[in-house]
């Protein structure tokens, strides 16, 4: 019995899942996961009649928002560095001023988001009018941050379908170039695999701030599952970066 404990508790997946949750991005995408199943979930037990149920998922959903919002204070610097470095680093017109702008936009709706969670747990005291006003100021800013992230998106995938076209169309005159070629168009292929998925997580995720301002109507069974699974492709993400890094 013991043997098996050990076994389970040092597998090899264990040791990565706490290597995961031992970062600030691997336990948000975790909380993130858990926030929009319980809002999926609270609506569904809703739908049903099952009201009693649903708050309990509700309470869940609440405090694990505002629990985020904590975790994500330090996080506008970040965004602030990525801008600047998109900034100075060489690059096509499109995909730079795209990342900017993206990256200003997450740091303006984190700023925004920061002010609303102080309000929230009294910290500081906002007007119900600015509460409102600032809240929606940060899903426009998050709103925009997804939308230039999807531009980017096509953008980049359409800058490396030209350059996968033009790598296949060259031939190698000896067996050194064909080798850098396989490796080039090996490394161009695993960009626009990242660049698809990181596509599909954004087309997911710009349904909840457009939900938020009320530029479209889904309830909040389609928005909790759309939250669910960018969650777990983010937490996807997350897994394999660490694991790279070992």
């Amino acid at each position: 019995m013991a043997t098996i404990a050990s076994q389970v508790i040092l597998h090899p997946t264990a040791t990565q899942t706490l290597k995961v949750l031992g970062t600030t991005v691997g336990r948000d995408k975790v909380y993130r996961a858990v926030q929009f199943f319980a809002r999926f979930l609270a609506w569904f037990l809703t739908d049903k009649g099952f009201a009693t149920e649903a708050a309990r998922w509700n309470s869940l959903k609440t405090h694990l928002a505002i629990g985020r919002k904590l975790m994500r204070l330090g996080k506008p610097l970040e965004h602030l560095q990525a801008a600047l470095k998109a900034f100075f680093a060489q690059g096509r017109p499109g995909e730079q001023i795209t990342t900017i702008v993206r990256q200003l936009g997450y740091f303006g709706y984190l700023c925004y988001d920061a002010l609303v969670w102080a309000n929230t747990i009294k910290f500081i005291t906002l007007t119900k009018d600015n509460a409102t006003k600032y809240n929606n100021r940060a899903s426009r800013l998050w709103l925009l941050g997804i939308v230039s992230s999807i531009i980017n998106g096509i953008l980049k995938a359409n800058r490396l379908a030209n350059e996968s076209k033009r790598l296949r169309s060259s031939g190698g005159e000896d067996v050194g170039s064909e080798q850098e070629k396989v490796s080039k168009f090996r490394a161009i292929e695993g960009d626009r695999v990242a660049a698809r998925y990181q596509f599909v997580q954004d087309l997911l995720d710009v349904w909840i701030p457009a939900s938020n301002l009320g530029y479209i109507e889904l309830n909040d069974g389609v928005i909790g599952i759309c939250g669910t699974l960018s969650s777990l492709m983010g937490l996807r993400t997350q897994w394999y970066a660490v694991n790279k890094a070992k």
